[in-house]
């Protein structure tokens, strides 16, 4: 019997211990009470204005100055919020629309280079018809003089490079190239070389028999290309134009 009574103290100890470790429950007088201590919380974490609900105007009657100031700031936030998605759509719209129009340039070129009716109006199209149809300044198929001593081509819209040049301005296998703020490189663009400020060099490659090309676009607009657009559709037209000049030359690929 007198273990039982020596237990019975022990076991309020343990429980009174047990409960002040146990963790106090949370409710709104806690919540409220910790907000009035540390009144700079939704300053500090403002991202919880985008979860609580306001209460309504009806009710603030009495609330005092604080309460309205918490609606009003939450409404600027969702306004401001709104307005971000607001311009993000917009851009959204108009690089759809800058990609459409792209798109359609590069498909009337490749138009335009198929309607070619010889290889010499093949490259008169180059020099010619391109630069108005993708809205550039000038267009030109730079080719790599062979070392053999022939005589450059001479053909309007072709203009000729030192060996080596494709690999020194494209590398070893980069198949297209964007600068801009620049000075046009007389190399490549010639007597158009003043006008161009930016430009895309698009590796062209006919035949292993062929010495190396590219395709030079410039534009005397000096952020018209630029370093991170995308050359997919450039790519597209460079491709098409080395079949082309491949079956006119009957040449293997």
């Amino acid at each position: 019997m007198s273990k039982q009574r020596d237990a019975a103290p022990d076991a309020k100890i343990e429980d009174a211990v047990a409960e002040a470790a146990r963790p106090t429950a949370l409710n709104a007088d806690l919540v409220a009470g910790y907000l009035r201590r540390h009144p700079e919380f939704l300053a500090e974490h403002p991202e919880l204005l985008d979860v609580l609900a306001p209460p309504a105007r009806g009710d603030l009657v009495d609330a005092g100055r604080g309460v309205v100031d918490l609606q009003q700031a939450m409404v600027v936030r969702w306004r401001q919020e709104a307005e971000r998605l607001r311009s993000l759509c917009d851009e959204l719209i108009a690089n759809g629309r800058i990609n459409a129009a792209i798109q359609g340039r590069i498909h009337d070129a490749v138009q335009a280079l198929l309607a070619a009716r010889s290889f010499e109006h093949l490259m008169e199209t180059i020099g010619t018809d391109l630069p108005l149809l993708l809205d550039v300044d000038a267009v030109y198929l730079c080719v790599e003089r062979s070392d053999d001593g022939a005589p450059p081509v001479r053909l309007h819209g072709v203009r000729s490079l030192q060996p080596g040049s494709v690999a020194q301005l494209l590398g070893p296998s980069s198949p297209a190239g964007l600068r801009s703020h620049i000075e046009g490189d007389p190399a490549i663009f010639g007597p158009a070389a003043g006008l161009v400020a930016s430009d895309a060099l698009l590796r062209i490659e006919v035949s292993a028999a062929t010495p190396p090309a590219i395709l030079a676009l410039g534009a005397r607009d000096p952020e018209h290309f630029a370093e991170g657009q995308g050359t997919e559709l450039l790519q597209f037209m460079a491709r098409c134009l080395e079949h082309l000049i491949r079956a006119w030359l009957e040449l293997p690929e």
